[in-house]
């Protein structure tokens, strides 16, 4: 089938992390596959992330107008059969991928979509009879899809891009390199995937101790800005990063740390795909259930006590609150991740 396939569209419209997981299986499949042309769909704020991928051309989903609705989908399928798509493959497979895999599929395409595996999840985060042990991760869930299309794509030695010139605006702000760079995104979507804030100061205190540390806080909006800076106050290597730069300036910022901490968020998934060391925080969630950020080995992911709290993961994406449960990341030191981040920085 592979032999007929020359042109792929990719869909995943959805959140940040989950498309950011999407793209070390884009880059390995067309560096394994050089003559495959790609097509990915997403939403306009995402295309920094395919920019270095060769032979993929970012396609624009306009949510708010011209592929807004059931209508829009279709005007959506009309837009891509102009470029002479073969074959559909959907990485996201909500009611609106399927609409437009659908279109595809009567159309005489070939399509596959993503299995989310949600009986596995939920056997994992069932109070009763739990079955604790590791789900397919997302990212080989999104090889079976390709390899439904003919594509069999190896994850096992994986490539990635160069390390991104930044703008002078960025060295302006923080600085030319000369100290290890650790970069620090304590919010999530949800509080129980959240550092307790108290603790999350005590990590960045002693790691804002060693002068060879250079410390950049992530966030957004401005109750997470007003936390960070509350963060780094009167500290000269601590510099928040939330509201300063453009996103696109970010990524270049990320692509040059030494080590990301991150929350069970998607900033572990920007720093994984751009080939940095992470260190994630698991509170409610575990990574069993399949987001381990790219690459990443599972001592790197710091869990809260299964002893004390025999009921987690409590949920896959850390939406449920579970009484008794929240403080569940309490039991996860501060001394232990400040090791952990300096064990990436002394290799």
């Amino acid at each position: 089938m592979s032999k007929k396939i020359k042109h792929i569209a990719v869909i995943r419209l959805s959140a940040m992390g989950d498309v950011s997981m999407t793209v070390p299986v884009i880059r390995a499949l067309v560096k394994q596959y050089p003559d495959l042309k790609i097509t990915f769909i997403s939403r306009p704020f995402f295309k920094p992330f395919f920019d270095d991928i060769q032979n993929l051309e970012f396609f624009e989903f306009d949510a708010k107008e011209r592929h807004k609705g059931f209508l829009g989908l279709i005007r959506l399928f009309e837009d891509l059969r102009k470029l002479d798509i073969d074959a559909f493959a959907d990485l996201h497979n909500v009611l609106r991928s399927k609409v437009v895999r659908t279109l595809f599929a009567l159309s005489g395409k070939k399509t596959a979509s993503v299995d989310k595996g949600r009986a596995e999840k939920k056997a994992l985060t069932r109070a009763e009879n739990k079955i604790f042990k590791p789900v397919t991760s997302m990212f080989e869930r999104h090889v079976k899809v390709f390899q439904d299309l003919g594509f069999n794509v190896d994850l096992s030695n994986p490539s990635f891009p160069s390390k991104q010139n930044m703008d002078t605006e960025i060295i302006d702000l923080i600085g030319e390199k000369n100290k290890n760079w650790i970069g620090i995104a304590p919010f999530a979507q949800y509080e129980s995937k959240v550092y307790p804030l108290d603790l999350m100061q005590q990590v960045i205190d002693l790691l804002a101790e060693k002068t060879s540390n250079k410390i950049f806080l992530f966030g957004g909006g401005n109750k997470e800005i007003q936390i960070l800076n509350q963060f780094a106050e009167g500290k000269e290597n601590v510099i928040v990063i939330a509201g300063r730069i453009t996103f696109k300036q970010e990524l270049q910022l990320i692509s040059n740390l030494d080590v990301m901490l991150s929350m069970d968020s998607g900033n572990a998934h920007i720093a994984a795909m751009l080939g940095v060391k992470v260190i994630t925080l698991w509170g409610a969630t575990h990574p069993y259930a399949g987001f381990l950020p790219f690459n990443q080995p599972l001592e790197n992911a710091l869990v809260s006590d299964r002893n004390q709290f025999p009921k987690l993961p409590t949920s896959v994406y850390g939406n449920k609150k579970v009484e008794g449960y929240e403080d569940a990341m309490r039991s996860i030191l501060p001394k232990k991740i400040v090791v952990s981040i300096q064990s990436q920085l002394a290799e």
